[in-house]
This record gives structure tokens, sequence and C-alpha cells, in this order.
């Protein structure tokens, strides 16, 4: 198909992805360029397969009920409504024809359109990178998608119906049995929240106890929530501990064949849950473009956000290795705190380049890291200050919704919490949701 047109005489910038990167810089543009988008001598083109962006921090309280799913979510149309929004999956980056090629949603991969820039940005973040493991791939589930927790919550609610409805102890022991790899922020966070929420449901269920529940974090390194230092990690772990999730550091998932967990200090047993989030790599079209990247397989970027060796092109995020001038020879971590500030530098350096003005680079001193444990329990390191239980979850959520977009999101969010202190948390499962026409075709086959 021919390539698609912008404005005549505009210069067109191109935003590969609508994640932190892709949809705050967007937004910033909106505003520098207020005039020139107005007078047609700039258009802006997001492309991202969703019409949303989705703020992964909440995903943990959206998945343990304490945030209604949508609301974790921006729409991109109804927040760049300067901008043009296109749906569908880069698959190339041709900086040598200064063009982007993508399957439009719905295409089903059979229709390829060209988009032609003056402008890039690189910014389609990162996927979870899977690891060779037997059985990973049937039966595991990830955690970086607002999908992904919504599935997870009703999985979940779901094993403890399967429980209190058999009476094979197998069976009992298998559903009520959940295993988190990858100790990071997302897997921590997802773990205590969904333990916490598994647990208050647990008052409509009489014949379950929390005793039966057995609540397992792997971790392949010595410690968990690298983040926030090695002694609040070694507190979160003990805390954890104490609520009788097990955590095993230093230790392997060797095998997942049939729900069947193998691991390598040799124990073995059977799971209903196996969720995954032993860390993420680079989004692979930036594998698929003529740009430079490193032996990660990350876009080589400056300390100005633009892309190394390259005119007007520019990167960010998970997909980009960024210099970290606040401390030399290391780079950016891949972490919305990063993401969201470079997003802010990325747009004003375009605007820089746009009007012929030097562009600054990026600097950023890691303030710091806050965590989620359940309802009233967090952790945090800011600035030094090492903070844990309540003061530490009400930073975990100030902070977090300071960060949220728009104002409307702001107060759904706010909303949500406040039902959520005045009433108990719903444990309905909706697990039709991932088979929506079951009930249907079962109707039409008649009697």
């Amino acid at each position: 198909m021919p390539p698609e047109r912008t404005p005549e005489n505009a210069k067109h910038i191109v935003i590969v992805g609508g994640g932190y990167v892709g949809m705050y810089t967007a937004l910033r543009l909106q505003k520098k360029l207020r005039g020139e988008l107005k007078r047609g001598e700039v258009a802006i083109t997001v492309i991202d397969p969703q019409s949303y962006m989705t703020y992964q921090p909440f995903l943990p309280e959206a998945a343990a009920g304490n945030l209604e799913p949508r609301h974790v979510v921006a729409p991109l149309r109804k927040v760049l409504h300067r901008c043009r929004i296109r749906n569908g999956f880069v698959t190339r980056i041709d900086d040598a024809r200064r063009c982007v090629t993508y399957c439009p949603a719905g295409s089903d991969g059979q229709i390829q359109q060209e988009i032609h820039y003056d402008f890039l940005v690189v910014a389609a973040g990162s996927v979870s990178r899977l690891l060779p493991i037997p059985g990973l791939s049937e039966c595991g589930i990830g955690f970086k998608t607002v999908e992904e927790a919504i599935y997870l919550r009703n999985h979940v609610l779901r094993q403890l119906d399967i429980a209190a409805s058999n009476e094979d102890e197998k069976v009992r022991r298998r559903s009520l049995t959940f295993v988190f790899v990858g100790a990071g922020f997302a897997g921590v966070e997802a773990l205590a929240e969904l333990e916490d929420m598994a647990r208050d449901a647990l008052k409509w269920y009489p014949t379950l106890r929390a005793e039966d529940m057995r609540w397992v974090m792997v971790e392949a390194t010595d410690r968990i929530l690298p983040e926030v230092g090695p002694e609040m990690g070694t507190w979160t772990a003990e805390a954890l501990r104490r609520r009788g999730i097990e955590i095993r550091t230093g230790t392997l998932l060797k095998s997942a064949e049939n729900h069947r967990v193998v691991l390598s200090d040799g124990e073995e047993f059977d799971t209903g849950t196996l969720v995954w989030t032993a860390g993420v790599k680079a989004h692979p079209v930036v594998r698929r473009s003529d740009l430079p990247i490193d032996d990660k397989g990350r876009v080589i970027a400056t300390a100005e956000l633009t892309v190394e060796g390259r005119e007007r092109v520019y990167a960010a995020g998970d997909n980009a290795r960024v210099p970290d001038l606040t401390d030399t020879g290391d780079y950016c971590a891949p972490n919305a705190q990063h993401a969201v500030r470079q997003a802010k530098r990325l747009a004003d350096n375009i605007v820089a380049d746009y009007r012929g003005k030097p562009r600054k680079p990026y600097v950023h001193a890691y303030v710091g890291s806050v965590a989620g444990l359940g309802l009233h329990k967090g952790v945090a390191n800011v600035y030094g200050v090492k903070l844990r239980g309540l003061l530490a979850w009400f930073m975990h959520r100030t902070y977090h919704l300071s960060r949220m977009p728009t104002t409307n999101r702001k107060m759904r969010v706010t909303a949500d919490w406040t039902l959520a202190f005045l009433f108990r948390r719903e444990i309905v499962s909706l697990g039709e949701l991932e088979h929506p026409r079951e009930e249907f075709e079962l109707a039409s086959k008649g009697d």
C-alpha cells in the first residue's frame, strides 16, 4: 500500500510506542508545539497495538481488586487529542528511508503500511524475557498488562472455588499452591497484593484456612527487591515470611511441565498458578531496524536521548541504553521513574531541534523506590530515608497517584480507594471473560 501522507509541508513526528515514554512525550509535544499543530506546520503520529497506556505500578492493586482495571489505563485518543493514533504492530524501522512499516489493527498481518517521518521517537518499551524452561510457555502467566492482571485476579479466585468444591486432597493442594518467579517490584507486589486478597476472601470460604494456601517466591539471586537496597529487601523478605510466604532466594525454576514445578534445590510439587516476572528485554522491533543496538538489543542512545549517529531520531525507556550522568559508566535503570522524566527531556529536545536551539542532556539522580505489599503494608527507600508499614504504603499510593496521567484518572483512582475503605473487596471470579462465546456456542448446539 502507498505510504500515509501528512499535511503538505508539515514536519512529521512519529512515535513508536504509546507507553510511558511514548504517551508522555506526545503529551508534552502537544503542549510545546500547540501553535504549530494548529497551523498544520507539525503533525504527530503515535503507533501502538493498544489504544491506551497502562500505568503498570497500579497493576498489582488492579489484580487485587483495590482498583477498577479501566482506571489504571489512560485512553490515548482522549489524552492525545491533537495527535493521530494508529493502532497496529510496527514491523520495521527503516531510517535510511525515513519510514516506519506497521500492520494496522484488524489486518492479521496481511496488510503493511508505511509512514514517513521527519522526527522519530523509538519508545516501544519492553516485553517479558522468557527462558527455555520446559513447560513455562504452556502454563506460565505474565504480569505486564492490564489483561494479565484481570486474568490473574479471576484465576486466583477460581483456584479458591476449585479447592472449596473438591474433597480430593491432591486437587485442593494443587489449587492452593501459588508460585511467583522473579522477586523484583512486579513479582513481589503482585504476590503480596494477591496473597492479601486471597486471605481476605477466605472469610467466605468456611472450608478453607489460610494455612491451606501455599505462596512461594522463587528468585535466582540472593535477595529480593534489589531496587530498595539490601536492608529494606531483607526486611521485606522477613515481613512476607511472617505472613507464611516462602521466599526461595538463590533458586532457579528448572521445569514446569504439566504444572509440576521442579526447583534447582531439588524440591518438586504441583501448582495451579505459575506467575513469571523474571525480567524484561527490549521490544524485538528494535532488532528489526537499521538503528545501532547493544548486546542486549537496546537502541544505543546519547545523553541527549538521540540515537547515536542518527539525525532527528530519539530513544528512551526500556528499549534504550541511556547513559546515567549521575553515575559515570552506568546506564539508566528500566523503570517508570526514569521513563517519565526522560520523556519530558526527549520532547524538549525535539522542540529544540525543530526550532534550531541547543539540546540538553538527561540528568536525573534516582530518588529511591516505594513498593506496596498489600493493604496498609509497604516498604520505601526515598532519598536514603527508609520506611516500612503503613507510612510506606501511604507514600507508595501518594507518589503513584501524583504520576498518574490526567485529572480524570486521578479522581477515579481516588474514588476506588475511598470505596475500598468503606466496603469489603469483591470476591467474584469472572473467568468466563476468557471464553465469552462458550455459552453461546453451547446454546447453538441445540438439544
